[in-house]
């Protein structure tokens, strides 16, 4: 029997991976960097295989990570997280340097970051390991660095179902408020039903775009963090509002004609 609350407890940092190859620059976000050896520096990052950042990579042979702090906005965690490398340069914008190969880094709200030349990777199949020997790191600030569990109980973020972490089928559990660990538990709980419901919205979304009165433009909100957009409201989101892709309130939704 494996109990997949177990899984709950188990703690990561959240990561911006970034990368460049023949399609470009290329990056996302991941919470399962770390460092796997001292002598040498070498580090490890496990990437869906869907992901353009892991095709990049590979191709490349060189990634960068990111250590975000506790300051780094949603803005900056969605533009690497919930969108794709495929369509979007997603450093274009954002503060970044580059390492002595050309592959760019986050700068922006950034505690440290690492340049590796790949040394090995391992197809497990939904994701590919790959462990890379640093030559080169720096500290950029001294701010704390984000923790999963910050990222989720005090930012109100989700999980994409393509990280590592995702757990498919958790059940939904209302966390208790004088119990820290329950209410880490409790997140990643009700994270995954809130992310795959995005997918049903968005549809539902684009629907209610596509039958809009012809007479003139409609009125909708858009999340800046993931790009959902819902219809209606003209006269604002309600307060208690929440994306059902990314779980940001009303205050992180800008209004757009339709």
């Amino acid at each position: 029997m494996i109990d997949s609350s177990a899984f709950h407890s188990l703690s990561y940092g959240l990561y911006v991976i970034g990368t460049t190859g023949a399609g470009g620059p290329a990056g996302c976000i991941a919470n399962t960097f770390q460092q796997v050896t001292s002598s040498p520096f070498q580090v490890s990052v496990a990437l869906n295989n869907d992901n353009v950042t892991t095709g990049r990579i590979l191709e490349s042979g060189r990634f960068t990570a990111a250590c975000l702090s506790e300051e780094a906005p949603m803005e900056l965690i969605g533009r690497f997280g919930f969108h794709t490398s495929a369509d979007t340069d997603k450093f274009d914008g954002v503060a970044h340097g580059r390492d002595a190969a050309g592959v760019p880094y986050v700068t922006e709200t950034s505690c440290s970051w690492f340049s590796a030349r790949v040394v090995s990777s391992m197809n497990l199949g939904s994701h590919t390991m790959i462990v890379g020997e640093v030559e080169e790191a720096g500290t950029l600030d001294s701010d704390a660095p984000m923790t999963y569990a910050y990222y989720h109980m005090v930012k109100g973020g989700k999980t994409p179902p393509k990280a590592s972490s995702f757990i498919p089928g958790d059940a939904q559990t209302s966390p208790a408020p004088s119990d820290a660990a329950q209410a880490v538990s409790a997140e990643a709980g009700a994270k995954a039903a809130r992310t795959l419901e995005c997918v049903a919205a968005s549809v539902e979304a684009e629907a209610a775009r596509e039958g809009a009165a012809s007479g003139g433009p409609s009125t909708g909100w858009r999340c800046k963090v993931c790009g959902y957009i819902v219809s209606g409201y003209p006269d604002g989101l309600p307060a208690d509002f929440t994306c059902p892709c990314c779980g940001v309130g009303p205050e992180m939704f800008e209004q757009v004609e339709l």
